[in-house]
């Protein structure tokens, strides 16, 4: 595929010389780095799969509601020390 780009004359010259450098033109440079480029954001953007490991049981027990967190902390609390924290 035949394409135009808008390089500032700063980047144009470091391609070139690069280019140059490698032997290569600077049609094929630019094609090279930018499949580099292309291919490590892909590798970045590729997670692992996640695993969640998980216990049995049957949920949370009685009278505690996983939507009030500071309800929970509190009673860990009361349990743990013996009174309720101000």
């Amino acid at each position: 595929m035949r394409t135009t780009i808008s390089l500032d004359d700063r980047l144009a010259k470091q391609v070139r010389r690069e280019a140059a450098a490698t032997g290569v033109s600077v049609s094929a440079f630019i094609a090279s780095i930018l499949d580099d480029a292309l291919k490590s954001r892909a590798a970045v953007e590729s997670p692992k799969p996640f695993r969640l490991i998980t216990v049995g049981g049957s949920g949370s027990p009685p009278g505690i509601d996983l939507d009030r967190p500071r309800v929970i902390e509190i009673a860990d609390d009361e349990a743990h020390f013996g009174h309720r924290r101000s």
